[in-house]
């Protein structure tokens, strides 16, 4: 499988994640994301396919922006790297079209306070 998994170009940026598991909450860290999914750092990834509810604290946002998302991929803590480390990436999930135009207006609007317009320009595609 080829390190690049993803359909979006991604953005390397650092937001803490809040998410439940067996009535218990996490906080981890992504690691990069895109207007598809993100990469949540984690050494306690939840099973492939695991549909769950999560929250990206973005201070320049305010309010925490709550997605869903699907594990899509893991990296387990064996057969981590400095380059490749454990955690696991997420594709979001959307119960239709107009929840996708906003969370990705939500990320592009991330994108753009964390990296300016010129670069999360070039990076959406619109330069």
């Amino acid at each position: 499988m080829s390190d690049d998994r993803r359909d979006n170009p991604r953005d390397p940026i650092e937001l803490k994640v809040e998410y439940k598991r067996l009535n218990t909450f996490f906080a981890d860290y992504t690691r990069n994301i895109s207007r598809g999914g993100t990469f949540i750092r984690t050494d306690k990834p939840l099973e492939l396919g695991t549909e769950f509810m999560f929250a990206l604290v973005v201070p320049q946002l305010g309010a925490p922006v709550k997605l869903v998302g699907r594990v899509q991929w893991i990296t387990a803590v064996a057969d981590a790297t400095a380059e490749k480390p454990a955690g696991m990436g997420i594709r979001f999930v959307y119960k239709d079209d107009a929840e996708r135009a906003a969370v990705e207006g939500e990320v592009e609007k991330l994108m753009h306070a964390e990296l300016g317009e010129h670069l999360s320009g070039k990076l959406l595609g619109r330069r």
